[in-house]
């Protein structure tokens, strides 16, 4: 379902979707908080009713939560699937699923999608909606789109006109200011064996979202402390990038315990095999999109109702590895999918540049701006791998939570899961590190075995 200002959206994306663009007008940002939630969403339900009204998502505690537990329960435990879609009825409901869903269900018969009751259970602390406001007549990108100034503390367009500025707006999504997490990185084979990929401890932070400030110049930075596998332990990257990454480019560093010393790590970036995922995803598959947006054109399609993980408390936060990676694909059991609207870019390789994905397809969240699903094509053209966030909010921030992620690689039939926590103590919101653990030395400090 489109709404009046989705059209207009579309339209001008489709005729003027020039990298640089400037803040909307003080009239257009009106509709925030009226028919528009206060981030940019569709406030009212869609036509069929499957998409309920926006009621401000899930702000009370469900019982059973502890206070600074970093696991938290599912608040929507009781609900059942609404639909169950398979290889058998797919093409009825073919224009709600991704090309990467279709292409799962087409080639794993155990592959299906269940799909709950939509529950819009994003909410925001007042000060997001604020900032918002005040972002939506102020930011704006510069140096082709790939930088941004003018926002800080909300969201920098809530009424997207660009790909590009709807991209940032997935690039500083808000997880709050910082936290922790002691993780895993898993991979599956097309045997359907299962291997540690690396484990650690993350923190992360986004110096934009600090209230107490009036500006920042870095909008995320991640400090990544290995302790497994055994032949990893002991290494430790850090990555920092700045709002005007478009001249700056990402800072990256990191420790080898072997050679005892800190290394700028330039490559750690775009298309880079990833090695937090034993190579299985690149670099800016990280949160499905992460980095510098200069190696593609980045164009605003518009806003569509789409089945996408969504409220997927059970596959975060209660399932056991074992039962939750399964062969060629993610125990279908506990993975929770929903109807919502989602604001779909495309982005298409810029002639010139070099990456291993020829064009990318992503899928943003209208109530939280987080990518939730995309794919990936080859210099073929054909359709390579196909990414997944699975959202489960902290309702005790409150913030959108999606940094548990996975890819499926269509080709070698091996999958990825990134940022599992369920057995690990769960995701802690925390105050940000000192500024002095945002240092090479630091890194090494944290590093050594």
């Amino acid at each position: 379902m489109h709404t009046k200002h989705t059209l207009l959206a579309t339209v001008l994306a489709t005729a003027f979707n020039a990298p640089v663009a400037a803040a909307v007008s003080a009239d257009e940002a009106k509709a925030l908080g009226t028919t528009l939630t206060a981030i940019g969403a569709d406030k009212a339900a869609n036509a069929a009713g499957t998409i309920p009204a926006y009621s401000g998502g899930v702000t009370t505690l469900p019982a059973g939560y502890k206070a600074g537990d970093g696991l938290r329960p599912n608040p929507f435990a009781a609900d059942k699937p609404r639909l169950v879609i398979d290889a058998k009825n797919m093409a009825a409901h073919a224009a709600q699923l991704t090309e990467g869903t279709k292409a799962l269900l087409q080639k794993y018969p155990s592959f299906r999608v269940d799909v709950y009751p939509t529950q819009r259970s994003v909410a925001f602390p007042k000060w997001v909606a604020d900032n918002t406001a005040k972002n939506a007549v102020k930011a704006k990108t510069l140096n082709d789109g790939r930088s941004m100034e003018g926002a800080h503390a909300g969201f920098p367009f809530p009424l997207p006109e660009t790909g590009y500025e709807a991209m940032w707006n997935h690039l500083v999504r808000f997880n709050g200011q910082a936290y922790e997490a002691k993780y895993r990185n898993l991979s599956v084979d097309a045997s359907g064996r299962t291997t540690l990929a690396t484990e650690g401890i993350s923190n992360q932070e986004y110096p934009f979202w600090d209230n107490s400030k009036t500006s920042a110049d870095t909008f995320w930075r991640i400090k990544l402390s290995y302790t497994g596998p055994a032949r990893r332990a002991g290494e430790a990257l850090m990555l920092i990038d700045p709002l005007d990454i478009g001249t700056k480019d990402r800072r990256a560093w990191s420790y080898l315990p072997g050679q005892r010393r800190v290394k700028v790590a330039p490559d750690l970036s775009h298309d880079t095999p990833n090695p937090g995922t034993a190579g299985a995803t690149t670099f800016d598959d990280t949160f499905i999109f992460n980095g510098s947006m200069d190696r593609f054109d980045f164009k605003l399609v518009g806003k569509k109702e789409m089945v996408v993980p969504y409220n997927a408390y059970a596959a975060v936060y209660q399932a056991k590895q074992d039962e939750l990676l399964k062969p060629n694909h993610l125990n279908p059991d506990l993975v929770r999918w929903e109807l919502h609207r989602v604001w779909v870019v495309e982005a298409t390789l810029r002639q010139g540049k070099r990456h291993v994905y020829s064009k990318r397809t992503f899928y943003l969240d209208e109530d939280s701006w987080a990518a939730v699903a995309s794919d990936e094509y080859d210099a073929r053209g054909q359709l390579y791998r196909t990414g997944f966030a699975y959202m489960a909010p902290s309702y005790d921030q409150p913030a959108p939570y999606s940094d548990m992620f996975g890819h499926y690689d269509l080709v070698s039939r091996i999958y990825s899961l990134t940022g599992f926590i369920a057995e690990t103590g769960g995701l802690k919101h925390t105050k940000p590190l000192p500024e002095r653990e945002w240092t090479a030395d630091s890194l090494a400090g944290a590093g050594i075995r």
